[in-house]
């Protein structure tokens, strides 16, 4: 978008923002994800809530569920027709969740992950 059409912004609200904010939870600090994505990974707190509440199963870590997620998530990026947008199911301590994974451009314009729930934007 070209600040001359538009002006400049009225107000931006950053990932960091959102991270700081619990919208988005972090989880490039896990050494899981860092072995399955180069990409900076956050997911909505909507998401995260979901993985708490399956911690209080036994058997279940985070590390775990988060190599389900990743796999699965890679599977169906391998079937994408859309690939920066990919939806797909994962079973997580006993039940099936629809996600949705999206690459796009971070703060600075990297590249970075988010992870969703298929409502969420």
């Amino acid at each position: 978008m070209s600040n001359e059409t538009f002006g400049e912004p009225i107000y931006t609200y950053t990932r960091r923002q959102a991270i700081e904010d619990g919208v988005l939870v972090d989880l490039s600090h896990i050494d899981i994800i860092r072995q399955h994505w180069k990409y900076p990974l956050a997911c909505t707190a909507e998401v995260w809530a979901i993985v708490e509440v399956a911690l209080r199963k036994p058997g279940q870590d985070v590390a775990g569920i988060c190599h389900d997620i990743s796999g699965m998530a890679k599977l169906a990026i391998q079937r994408a027709k859309q690939p920066d947008l990919i939806n797909f199911e994962v079973f997580i301590a006993g039940h099936i969740h629809r996600l949705k994974l999206h690459c796009g451009a971070g703060d600075d314009a990297s590249p970075v992950l988010t992870l969703m729930l298929p409502n969420q934007d």
